[in-house]
């Protein structure tokens, strides 16, 4: 059994409508999928009408962004209730100032000698309300400035860079009540991707178990190979549960491709071991 719990639609920052990402998941064999696009589930019936007229099985989800020790950090909820008030009313707070940062990234962007990508980027924005760093990405591939949305990232988008321009997201504590309340899973989002030593790591596992958390992302489209193993053996540390997906956005800018991710690992216990 194919399973995949992280993929984002145009409703957020991916390029497919969510019918549409149902349909390239299934052509990647995927059985069982999730859609979790970031801090908004406009587009969850759609996607589990979609995946449920060819034959798989689905998890509504979304991906909420959370400031944790002034780094953005991702966390997924799965088996939400995406009508649920209290996780619809966060989400819609913690969408609030997405513009006012695109409009101080373009800003940045022009003093650096890039104009016009407040409005190159609203190009790829499917909603206004969602407008994120990887619709600048886009736009400035387009134009030539880079040749790859992570190359984009490295040279304009992180921290110390010029277009970056932090925003302060969710409690981690929010983000939990928010998912809790919806009657969700609380997973750590890709947790190789942030930039933690030992310790600070350890810290967030330690307050996300307090919280009421007990999933990590293992395998994913963000990690590698070498990461796969280091984050079995966390979860098998910390006594998480394992989940699985590509972090898909977009055909040929994902690092894995839906028929090419790799199946956890041994010796760890599966997020979805007891929904079927």
């Amino acid at each position: 059994m194919k399973v995949d719990l992280h993929c984002h639609s145009s409703v957020s920052d991916g390029v497919l409508a969510p019918a549409a990402v149902a349909s390239y998941a299934r052509k990647g064999g995927v059985d069982v999928w999730a859609l979790t696009d970031h801090d908004e589930v406009g587009g969850t019936k759609d996607a589990r009408a979609q995946a449920t007229a060819l034959g798989m099985r689905f998890v509504s989800g979304v991906e909420i962004s959370v400031t944790w020790a002034n780094q953005t950090v991702h966390i997924v909820g799965l088996q939400i209730d995406e009508d649920n008030p209290v996780l619809v009313q966060g989400l819609a707070a913690t969408r609030a100032g997405r513009d006012a940062r695109g409009r101080e990234i373009a800003a940045q962007l022009e003093a650096a000698g890039i104009p016009g990508a407040y409005e190159g980027a609203l190009k790829y924005v499917g909603n206004p309300d969602l407008l994120s760093r990887t619709h600048f990405a886009r736009y400035l591939c387009e134009i030539g400035a880079c040749g790859t949305t992570p190359e984009v990232f490295r040279k304009y988008l992180t921290e110390g860079k010029p277009g970056y321009v932090p925003h302060r997201w969710a409690t981690l504590a929010d983000a939990m009540a928010w998912i809790r309340a919806a009657g969700g899973i609380p997973v750590i989002a890709h947790p190789g991707r942030y930039r933690f030593d030992g310790t600070a790591e350890g810290a967030l596992f330690d307050e996300f178990r307090q919280l009421g958390g007990n999933a990590i992302e293992v395998v994913t489209g963000s990690h590698t190979p070498d990461q796969y193993a280091t984050y079995a053996e966390a979860a098998r540390r910390y006594g998480f549960l394992a989940s699985r997906g590509t972090d898909f956005h977009a055909p040929g800018e994902a690092r894995v491709e839906f028929d090419r991710l790799p199946p956890l690992p041994a010796g760890v216990t599966p997020v979805w071991h007891d929904w079927f």
